[in-house]
């Protein structure tokens, strides 16, 4: 038997062969086309991946604009980048860890620092702001009433800026003053010359006076009188003085007379021994002591109260200061030129026949100076007008 073989067609190894053959011309065209559009593709990615990294934006320092150009991600990275630093006290509009993006406008507002007095402190401040008014309401201060403020609150904020603020209150107050009474002399006719009397006591009176202080930061710089008005009215002292002729004395002739009668008439020449008639008075005295050195004093005086020796508060036109072995406490006497006095002080310099007269007033006391007068001593009782 044969053996069977397989049937072989030259025209399939021919078309095999044909086929390599084919694909061995094109292949290096094929990959050489590919490359290339691998190459245009990376290309293109690069370009995209290079414009999107590369950004444009505004930075905007205290009014001057910079214009950057930056592929960083973050405001914080472009700052470090351009060596541009901050301040705890600056303010940005935009966060440092935010991202920017290509056009962006960040503005960025530098912390000025001031020196602020206050209320009894000094602070070192920081404020954004660009005037004054607008820095000190932000930080917190406030002015009230008459209150101050050093420069004005329109001043532009500046660096290193000092100001101070000053708080005003104004105070009203009264005070009481004391007004001194006048000392009239008027003539008067009914009394003898040489004597006087107090027609009107004296009072003095009061007004009220409405001042205005005003106090910086607690401290007193002005005090201003704003009113007054009368609380007690003035009440002159008005002091009579006579301007009436003395009497001439009449002397009565002696006559004779019965022994019973001469006697009568002698126990009444005895009974009106050491009368006189004075201030329109008869009175009968005890004793008559003549250049009687006199003087004056006043409660007015430094170390003078107003209570006597005999306890009794001092009266001008009464009261007088006297050596008691002279003249004893509470006794009345007549003065010459003065009129009746009570004996009811004493001093350390009365001594012997020396009186001391009290006056209201210092300067009416001063002004009497030093007088010699002709003293009647008459006793614990004054004499009244019949």
């Amino acid at each position: 038997m044969g053996v069977f073989q397989p049937e072989v067609s030259h025209d399939s190894q021919s078309s095999s062969r044909s086929f390599a053959l084919r694909l061995k011309q094109v292949n290096p065209r094929v990959l050489s086309l590919a490359g290339a559009v691998s190459i245009v593709i990376a290309l293109l990615i690069l370009l995209y991946v290079h414009g999107q990294g590369n950004k444009v934006i505004n930075l905007v320092i205290d009014g001057e604009v910079l214009t950057l150009e930056t592929r960083e991600a973050l405001l914080s990275d472009v700052l470090a980048k351009e060596q541009i630093t901050l301040t705890p006290h600056d303010v940005v509009s935009i966060g440092l860890s935010d991202e920017i993006q290509d056009g962006d406008r960040v503005t960025i507002t530098r912390a000025q620092k001031l020196t602020l007095t206050a209320d009894g402190a000094t602070k070192t401040l920081y404020t954004t702001e660009a005037s004054l008014g607008d820095a000190i309401a932000k930080l917190g201060y406030s002015l009230d009433g008459d209150d101050k403020i050093f420069p004005s609150l329109d001043t532009a904020v500046t660096p290193d800026m000092k100001v101070k603020i000053v708080r005003i209150t104004k105070q009203t107050v009264q005070q009481t003053v004391s007004l001194p009474f006048k000392v009239i002399k008027t003539a008067d006719p009914s009394l003898y010359k040489g004597d006087v009397r107090v027609a009107q006591a004296g009072k003095p009176g009061a007004i009220i006076q409405h001042y205005q202080k005003i106090y910086q930061d607690g401290e007193l710089v002005s005090k201003t009188l704003i009113g007054k008005e009368v609380q007690t009215v003035t009440k002159d002292k008005i002091i009579a003085v006579g301007t009436k002729k003395l009497p001439t004395p009449v002397v009565a002739a002696a006559t004779p007379t019965k022994t019973t009668t001469t006697s009568s008439s002698a126990k009444k020449v005895a009974a009106a021994t050491n009368v006189v008639h004075k201030a329109g008075v008869d009175f009968q005295y005890k004793k008559m002591i003549k250049n009687v050195s006199m003087t004056a004093y006043s409660s007015e005086e430094p170390g003078i109260g107003t209570k006597t020796a005999s306890g009794t508060r001092v009266t001008e036109g009464r009261t007088i200061a006297v050596d008691p072995d002279v003249i004893p406490i509470g006794w009345w006497v007549y003065i010459e030129g003065l009129g009746f006095r009570r004996a009811e002080d004493t001093g350390g310099a009365i001594k012997g026949n020396k009186i001391d007269v009290y006056y209201d007033s210092l300067s009416h006391a001063r002004n009497f100076g030093r007088k010699s007068r002709t003293v009647y001593v008459i006793g614990p009782v004054k004499p009244e007008l019949n």
